[in-house]
């Protein structure tokens, strides 16, 4: 009997690294000439990241920050999605950055599709918020490896791959 080799998509990032990324982007605007007394707050919720400053200049200097630790850490910055800038009360500025996680069932369909038309010999089933891949060639699994590396920039999310089998 043919053994299946097999492996899990998923779209997720490493919170301790989001975490150690805001801890440095929070020391570097204390520090920085340009970004001191703008009472610049950065703040972690669960799903949320939330910015509180007193001007859209100065926000965009933190959201610069933010992408170039994301960056250090080896986060992918398709994690981010930045929802509309608020006025807050004063002249402060807000804005919630939402942060992606997981393969919604629509995503998770549309990647399914695509990885069988492209590669005939290959089964695809969707548990949960993660996508298995199973073949019995583990060449055609490297051709599903290289099929979701384009698939990411259609769908503007992270995936990853894991539990190689």
């Amino acid at each position: 009997m043919a053994e299946n080799f097999s492996f899990d998509v998923v779209s997720d990032f490493d919170r301790q690294e989001l975490v150690n990324a805001l801890d440095q982007a929070k020391r570097e605007i204390s520090q920085r000439y340009d970004l001191k007394g703008t009472d610049t707050s950065l703040d972690l919720e669960k799903d949320n990241i939330f910015i509180t400053t007193n001007s859209e200049l100065t926000l965009n200097s933190v959201i610069d920050i933010i992408r170039q630790k994301a960056i250090k850490r080896k986060l992918s910055l398709k994690i981010f999605d930045f929802n509309s800038i608020e006025v807050v009360s004063g002249n402060k500025v807000k804005q919630t950055i939402t942060l992606k996680k997981g393969l919604n069932q629509e995503i998770a369909k549309k990647i399914s599709k695509n990885i069988r038309d492209e590669i005939k010999k290959i089964n695809v089933s969707i548990n949960g918020e993660t996508l298995r891949v199973m073949s019995k060639s583990k060449n055609d699994l490297q051709l599903a490896i290289k099929l979701l590396e384009n698939l990411e920039e259609t769908y503007k999310i992270p995936l990853q791959t894991n539990n190689y089998r």
